[in-house]
């Protein structure tokens, strides 16, 4: 802090000593009058008025002194005083200043002691930290190791109870940080994940985003075995002549397909890693799809369907390739496998209820949906009778054709028949999307693109089909040809509704 612009102390020197001396003045000359008056009175007592003139001359040599002393001192005193007090006043704002600026330094002396005060916390906190760390790091291997032995020895931790652990380690940061021990908690947190992952509960994160480019995800691999499925549906129907088709489904359901996976890796060891994807565990997960799902096909002359097409056709008579997909129970595969009773623990644990959700998370990963379909879908509506669509699959005259509709959208998209099939019957498209692993029940939540089915009689049987446009809020929007009025139009739902059958979740 600068002090220099402050010269006070010369002012108030300087002032106090000329005050000193007009006071010392005045004084000097009392004393003198009064010395003189002493004097003369003494010399009057004395000599009996016997120097009368003497005593006049004195006298007036006294007044004239007296008189000329108090003028100069009054004159001297006046300027004196006037000066101290202008010398006083300055001195009050120099002191108000040199007040504030004690302030200040004391401020900054204070606020800099606090500082160094907190420095040394922190550094204290640190060091703490440090020491916690280490013993922190020696708690949580310990921890991980119990936790380890206790799984491996009464496989008591699942999905439920982890979350509920990490959510009372959250709550115990906040309170523990002021303390030096959020090292602790960050690698118990740690060590508690590590040992979730490398279970056979790393499966439910197998589908997550890893950040490394050479890595697979589950949710792509089950794409690609589907895919498989729906290419041998195709090349059945290349390969043979038909009217049409109907394909029905008993496919293994992809939770039942991974349980199995998870305990043929694990071969019934808990400490195992199922949430990374290489060439032999995709090897070995087509190995266990094709073992519980297989399929075939034959050809039927039939009677046309009455529901489906007019009466006046030119023949009554269709040939039908039923496609069926038939698999294996867990009960049948876990015996095909020989699998152990740890193996066979594994898989009813995986079994749950509990944990469905997470499969479903599994298994389709995050929906995209084609908005290209809607775009095409939202040009059609006001089509009435539907010929374009019913002409393109190869009918002469009009027939039901609301899955026709679906079908020329897509194929107007540029949509692969492996992802979205060219069906006229509603049913067929169903079992197609079970077939391939794309479908998804009533009360998921779709997006924009998926395709809608409808049970009109809540009798379990599908008789209606379209695409759905968006979502805003609980309300679905769907484009839907054959609808009322024999049109194509634009309608909505609750997404509770109970005609609401499923839905078809394409791989786009």
């Amino acid at each position: 802090m600068k002090t220099a612009n402050i010269k006070t102390k010369k002012i108030v020197k300087n002032s106090i000593k000329s005050l000193d001396k007009g006071i010392v003045g005045i004084e000097k000359t009392k004393d003198n009058i009064v010395s003189i008056k002493e004097k003369s009175e003494n010399f009057y007592n004395n000599e009996n008025n016997t120097v009368e003139y003497a005593n006049n001359k004195f006298d007036n040599a006294r007044n004239d002194t007296v008189r000329k002393s108090i003028n100069y001192f009054n004159k001297k005193g006046s300027k004196e005083t006037q000066q101290v007090i202008e010398n006083v006043n300055k001195i009050k704002k120099k002191v108000k200043n040199i007040k504030s600026k004690r302030i200040e330094r004391k401020n900054i002396k204070k606020a800099t002691k606090e500082l160094k005060t907190v420095s040394k916390k922190a550094k204290k906190a640190v060091e703490e930290t440090v020491k916690n760390m280490n013993r922190g790091r020696k708690l949580a291997e310990e921890t991980a190791k119990r936790s380890y032995h206790t799984l491996k020895s009464a496989f008591k931790i699942t999905i439920a109870t982890a979350k509920m652990i990490i959510a009372a380690l959250k709550s115990l940061i906040s309170l523990l940080i002021a303390g030096g021990w959020i090292s602790i908690i960050i690698i118990i947190l740690i060590c508690l994940i590590a040992l979730l992952l490398n279970s056979i509960f790393g499966i439910f994160f197998s589908s997550e985003p890893t950040g490394d480019p050479n890595n697979v995800s589950m949710s792509e691999v089950i794409r690609d075995i589907n895919l498989d499925m729906a290419n041998k549906i195709q090349e059945i129907q290349t390969n043979n002549t038909y009217d049409n088709y109907k394909i029905e489904s008993n496919r293994a359901e992809w939770k039942d397909i991974l349980s199995v996976y998870v305990a043929y890796v694990s071969k019934g060891t808990n400490e195992t890693d199922v949430i990374t994807m290489n060439d032999s565990k995709k090897a070995i997960l087509k190995k266990i799809f094709w073992d519980m799902n297989s399929i075939s096909y034959e050809i039927k002359q039939e009677q046309k369907d009455s529901d489906l097409y007019e009466e006046n056709m030119d023949s009554t008579i269709q040939k039908i390739l039923y496609i069926t997909i038939d698999s294996k129970t867990i009960d049948e595969i876990i015996e095909y496998y020989n699998f152990t009773p740890l193996q066979l623990e594994q898989v009813n644990e995986l079994q749950k209820e509990e944990y469905d959700s997470m499969w479903s998370a599994v298994v389709f990963g995050t929906p995209i949906g084609s908005p290209n379909m809607v775009q095409i879908a939202l040009q059609q509506i006001g089509n009435v009778g539907g010929e374009p669509y019913w002409s393109w699959y190869g009918f002469n005259s009009r027939v039901e054709w609301c899955a026709i509709f679906v079908s020329w959208v897509a194929n107007q998209a540029g949509i692969d028949e492996t992802v979205i099939p060219k069906f006229s019957l509603v049913s067929t498209g169903v079992n197609f999307f079970k077939a391939t692993g794309a479908w998804r029940d009533k009360g998921y939540l779709p997006q924009p693109g998926d395709i809608i089915f409808f049970d009109w009689e809540n009798d379990g049987k599908v008789n209606h089909v379209g695409i759905v446009e968006r979502i805003d809020g609980d309300t679905i929007y769907t484009i839907e040809g054959n609808s009322d009025g024999d049109e194509c139009k634009e309608k909505s739902y609750s997404i509770n509704s109970n005609v609401i059958y499923g839905y078809g979740d394409p791989a786009y």
